[in-house]
C-alpha cells in the first residue's frame, strides 16, 4: 500500500527525435496530465504506469536535450530536473535514457553525459526494429557491460514494444544503484570543457567500435540522396517542387470530398428550412448554425491533405535537411536554419510554430522568428483563400498541366514566406546584428513514413479542427446570428431588416475605415469574429448573406456564387491580400505574450501586421481598380 501511495519517480530523458514521447505515451496511455513548469512555458508531462510486478511508478517526460550543458531553456530544465535542482520538483529516483538505435553515434554521447550524473538509470534502445531492418547490429550485452547500466530494446510504436523495459524496471527499481563512476583523470584537477568534450567523443567512438556494427548500404543510400537533396541548386529546386506539388494537390484531390460535404449541408439546410415553421429557431438553425459551421467544415479535406504532406515530410527525415539547405538564405534575412521548422509548423497553426521556437538558442533569432511566424499562411486562412479563389479564379489548367487555382494558392503562400523574410531582414538591420549563429542539426536517416503514424497524426489534427468548429466557431456563429437578427426592423422600415441590427450598424460604421480597401459592410462584419478564429470569417459571411438574402431561395444558395456576383475582382484580391498580413487570432497574440513575456512584443506584432495588411490591401485594390478590375 505504501508503494502505491508514494510511487517511485522515473524520468524519461533523451535527445529530440529519439521517440521518447512516443514511449511515454505507450507506457502511460491515458493516465497522464499536461501542464507547464512553474514560471516558464515549457510543457510538463507526467503519467502513471504499473510494472508487471505491480509497482506503481510516476513517469515524467523531460524536455528533449542534446546535451546537459544547456544551450536552450528546454535543455536547462532537463539538466536541472535530472540533477534534482529544479525548484518545486522532487529529484527522480531513476532515469530512463532513450536513444535512437539507428543513430547511436550522436545519442551514445548523450548517454555518457547522463551517466556522469551518478543516478540509477536504464538505457532504452528505441526503434530497435528499424535498426535491425537496416542491418545495424548492436551487441547489447557488450554495450551494457561497457556502460555499466542495463540496456534494453524498445519499439515505441508497437503495442508490446516496452515489455522488456518494464521487466527491467522491476529488477532495477527493486535495488536502485547508481552506475559506476569512471575517473579517467588520475586524481588530477577537473579537466577543461574542451578536454571533457574530447573525452566524451573518444569514449563514444570506443563504444561504437566495440558494440555496434553499421552496414555500409544504409549510409550509401543516405549519401546518394543527400548529394541531390542537399545540393545548393538541385536541393532548392527539389524543395520548391515539393511545395508547389503540395498546393496543387490541395485543390486537385480535395474537390470531390468538398463537393460532397457542401451538398450534404445544403440538403440539410433545405430540409430543416422546409420542415420547421418560420421563426427565430428555424433561422438560427438554417441561417446561423448550418450556414456558418457548414461553411467551415467544407474545407476540412483541404486542411487534412496539407497536414498529410507536412507529417510525411517530417516522418521521412526530410525536414531537418530542408532547414540545413535554407540556412544560408535565412541567415541573410536575419534568421537561421533552425527557424525553418517552427515556420513550417506555422503553416498548420502559428501557435505550435511559435512554441517550437524554444529550440532556437540565440534569443534574437528566437524573437525574430516569433515575430514573423504569423506571416506564414496557417490552415485557418485556407478556408478564406479557397472561398475567394473558387469564386473569382476560373477552374482551368495552365500549360495543359497545372491547376490555375492551385497556382494562385501557391502564390499566396509564397507571398507570406517572402514577406516574412523581408520583415526579418528589416529587423536584422534595425538591431544591427552582425554576429554569426552557426547551425547544428541532427540529420536522421531517411525512412518511409509509417501509415499508422500518419493516420494518428491526421486524426489528432482533425479532432483539433472539429473541436474548434464545435466550440469557438459554433459559439461565435450563434453570437453573430443574434447580432445580425436583433433588434428587429421597425414597422416603417424602408431598407433591409439587417441594416437595423446591431451587426449591421457596426458594419456600416466600419466602412468609413475600410471602404478605401474595397470592403463592403458584410466583409467588415466578418473581420471582427475573424479575430477569434480565422475560419469564422467564412462562416460569418455565410451567416450575413443568408440573413440579408431577399428570399428563401437566395438564402439557401451557396456562398461562392453570391460573392462572385456581388463583389468585384478588385475587392476579392484586396481581401486575399488582407488575410496574408492581417493580425492573427487572439490566441496567437496570447501565445506571443506568453513566450516573450512582453506586452510590448505582442503590441508590436499586432501593430505592424495591421499596418502591413491595410497598406498592402489598399495598394492592391487601388491598382486593380486602375487596371479595370473594379
Amino acid at each position: 500500500m505504501s508503494t502505491a501511495a508514494v510511487p517511485l519517480r522515473l524520468a524519461l530523458v533523451g535527445t529530440p527525435n529519439c521517440g521518447k514521447t512516443a514511449l511515454f505515451n505507450l507506457l502511460t496511455g491515458s493516465r497522464q496530465k499536461v501542464a507547464n513548469y512553474a514560471g516558464v512555458t515549457v510543457e510538463r508531462k507526467e503519467g502513471r504506469l504499473r510494472t508487471p510486478a505491480g509497482r506503481d511508478v510516476a513517469l515524467l517526460d523531460l524536455p528533449g536535450a542534446y546535451s546537459l550543458h544547456p544551450a536552450s531553456l528546454d535543455e536547462a530544465i532537463a539538466r536541472d530536473l535530472c540533477r534534482g535542482f529544479y525548484p518545486g520538483e522532487p529529484a527522480p529516483d531513476a532515469l530512463v535514457c532513450v536513444v535512437d538505435a539507428t543513430n547511436l553515434r550522436l545519442h551514445l554521447r548523450f548517454v555518457l553525459e547522463v551517466r556522469e550524473l551518478g543516478r540509477p538509470m536504464v538505457v532504452a534502445l528505441n526503434m530497435a526494429d528499424v535498426a535491425r531492418r537496416r542491418g545495424i547490429v548492436i551487441d547489447r550485452e557488450r554495450l551494457q557491460q561497457a556502460l555499466g547500466v542495463p540496456v534494453v530494446d524498445t519499439v515505441a510504436v508497437q503495442h508490446d514494444g516496452a515489455a522488456g523495459l518494464l521487466e527491467e524496471l522491476d529488477r532495477s527499481l527493486a535495488n536502485l544503484r547508481p552506475p559506476p563512476v569512471r575517473d579517467d583523470t588520475g586524481g588530477a584537477a577537473e579537466a577543461s570543457g574542451m578536454d571533457a568534450e574530447q573525452r566524451l567523443h573518444d569514449e563514444t567512438r570506443q563504444l561504437l567500435a566495440a558494440a555496434v556494427r553499421m552496414p555500409t548500404r544504409t549510409a550509401r543510400v543516405d549519401d546518394a540522396l543527400d548529394r541531390w537533396l542537399l545540393h545548393p541548386a538541385a536541393g532548392l529546386a527539389t524543395l520548391a517542387t515539393i511545395m508547389f506539388l503540395i498546393f496543387q494537390a490541395v485543390y486537385a484531390w480535395a474537390t470531390p470530398m468538398m463537393d460532397a460535404i457542401d451538398a450534404g449541408f445544403g440538403w440539410l439546410g433545405g430540409w430543416i428550412g422546409g420542415t420547421m415553421p418560420e421563426g427565430p429557431l428555424s433561422s438560427l438553425l438554417t441561417d446561423g448554425i448550418i450556414a456558418g459551421v457548414g461553411g467551415v467544415l467544407v474545407f476540412l479535406p483541404q486542411i487534412l491533405i496539407l497536414f498529410a504532406f507536412i507529417l510525411a515530410l517530417e516522418e521521412s527525415g526530410y525536414l531537418p535537411r530542408a532547414a540545413f539547405l535554407l540556412d544560408r538564405m535565412m541567415a541573410s534575412a536575419g534568421l537561421s536554419g533552425r527557424s525553418f521548422i517552427p515556420l513550417l509548423s506555422s503553416f498548420a497553426c502559428a501557435i505550435p510554430g511559435i512554441m517550437a521556437t524554444r529550440s532556437i538558442q540565440d534569443p534574437r533569432d528566437r524573437i525574430a522568428t516569433i515575430m514573423v511566424a504569423p506571416l506564414m499562411t496557417c490552415s485557418a486562412r485556407l478556408p478564406v483563400y479557397a472561398l475567394l479563389i473558387g469564386a473569382f479564379i476560373p477552374q482551368q489548367t495552365v500549360a495543359g498541366v497545372f491547376n490555375l487555382q492551385g497556382l494562385v494558392l501557391f502564390a499566396l503562400y509564397m507571398a507570406g514566406i517572402l514577406s516574412a523574410l523581408a520583415v526579418s531582414w528589416v529587423m536584422k538591420k534595425w538591431r544591427r546584428d552582425e554576429g554569426e549563429h552557426p547551425l547544428l542539426l541532427e540529420l536522421p536517416s531517411y525512412r518511409l513514413p509509417h501509415p499508422r503514424d500518419l493516420l494518428i497524426g491526421l486524426y489528432e489534427r482533425m479532432m483539433i479542427f472539429l473541436r474548434r468548429v464545435g466550440g469557438i466557431i459554433l459559439s461565435l456563429t450563434i453570437l453573430l446570428w443574434f447580432l445580425l437578427s436583433f433588434p428587429a426592423a421597425p414597422a416603417d422600415a424602408v431598407g433591409p431588416a439587417i441594416d437595423y441590427s446591431f451587426a449591421g450598424r457596426i458594419g456600416h460604421a466600419m466602412t468609413a475605415v475600410f471602404a478605401p480597401l474595397g470592403f463592403n459592410w458584410q466583409i467588415c462584419i466578418a473581420l471582427i469574429p475573424g479575430l477569434a478564429a480565422r475560419e469564422v470569417a467564412v462562416s460569418s459571411l455565410a451567416t450575413v448573406y443568408a440573413l440579408s438574402a431577399s428570399d428563401d431561395a437566395a438564402a439557401t444558395q451557396a456562398l461562392t456564387p453570391i460573392i462572385s456576383d456581388g463583389w468585384s475582382l478588385a475587392t476579392a484580391l484586396s481581401l486575399l491580400v488582407w488575410f496574408i498580413y492581417a493580425p492573427q487570432c487572439i490566441s496567437t497574440w496570447a501565445i506571443i505574450k506568453r513566450e516573450t513575456n512582453s506586452w510590448r512584443m505582442m503590441a508590436i506584432s499586432a501593430g505592424y501586421l495591421f499596418a502591413l495588411a491595410y497598406l498592402a490591401s489598399l495598394l492592391t485594390y487601388q491598382v486593380a481598380v486602375a487596371l479595370g478590375a473594379g
